[in-house]
């Protein structure tokens, strides 16, 4: 069995599995407490956990009534190290994490193989942070889950919106997007902006975010387009900065959580 093993313990989040915990519970004390339906997908940061961990634990302590629920998570993130047009699915059957192992879902990946405009590539996850950091998050709040992780390219959210319909499934699979927002701003600069890049995904508006706005800005495309074609309500629950939690003001990198509800998961 092909395992990916982690990349980015000891760096964006402990190695060890006593230590992680610990820190994920400190995400979750520092977390905005919210009171509303598990969300059907939701936007995450991706940072190392000290920075962004406590914005993505207010996304996802949302999940916790869904936790026997959900049992398959299609995540995508932005490739930082592989530079390619389309997307790429891995050839691993499991990633890890200190937390223990994830199984992938190699039926779903292989539904998608076939895509033009789908890579198998290995090279373009074994270093990824962007799907890797999202994983302890998981593991801490769902019971039992199977992974569909796809890097994302150059793509047009279209594309996206295609390629997330076709995995979409019912109320056992949840949608995760990973992206962090401005990067390496003043404090007051990246408040503004991540402000317009907040508004432009409150209004769907999949051709709106620029490369300067969100590292992701693929992904989010991906999931605005779906989410406008299905009328999707959503909310934007943080919106923070590496400032705010462990960070230099004068050069920030800025951090946002936002979840998605089908209509018939908020009526």
């Amino acid at each position: 069995m092909h395992t990916r093993p982690p990349a980015i313990a000891g760096t964006f989040y402990p190695s060890e599995p006593g230590a992680l915990r610990r820190r994920l519970d400190a995400c979750w004390a520092s977390r905005v407490v919210l009171d509303v339906a598990p969300p059907k997908a939701l936007i995450a940061p991706h940072a190392g956990l000290i920075y962004s961990g406590p914005i993505a634990a207010t996304a996802y302590a949302t999940l916790a009534p869904a936790a026997a629920r959900v049992r398959r998570v299609v995540l995508l993130g932005p490739s930082h190290h592989f530079g390619f047009s389309g997307f790429a699915i891995p050839t691993a059957n499991v990633w890890a994490t200190p937390l223990g192992e994830v199984a992938l879902d190699r039926d779903a990946l292989a539904s998608v193989a076939g895509r033009k405009d789908m890579l198998s590539s290995d090279r373009a996850h074994a270093p990824e942070h962007s799907l890797e950091v999202q994983l302890p998050f998981l593991q801490r709040v769902l019971a039992d889950f199977v992974l569909v992780p796809i890097a994302v390219g150059e793509v047009t959210p279209s594309a996206g919106g295609e390629l997330l319909a076709a995995l979409w499934g019912g109320d056992e699979t949840l949608i995760v997007i990973s992206s962090d927002l401005s990067h390496f701003f003043d404090q007051a600069t990246a408040q503004a902006t991540d402000r317009q890049t907040t508004e432009r995904i409150e209004a769907l508006d999949a051709d709106g975010i620029l490369h300067s706005d969100a590292c992701g800005r693929y992904p989010i495309a991906c999931l605005l387009s779906e989410a406008q074609r299905r009328a999707m309500t959503m909310q934007t629950v943080d919106l923070r900065t590496s400032a705010d939690t462990a960070g230099d003001p004068s050069r920030v990198v800025g951090y946002g959580s936002y979840l998605f509800w089908s209509k018939h998961e908020v009526a």
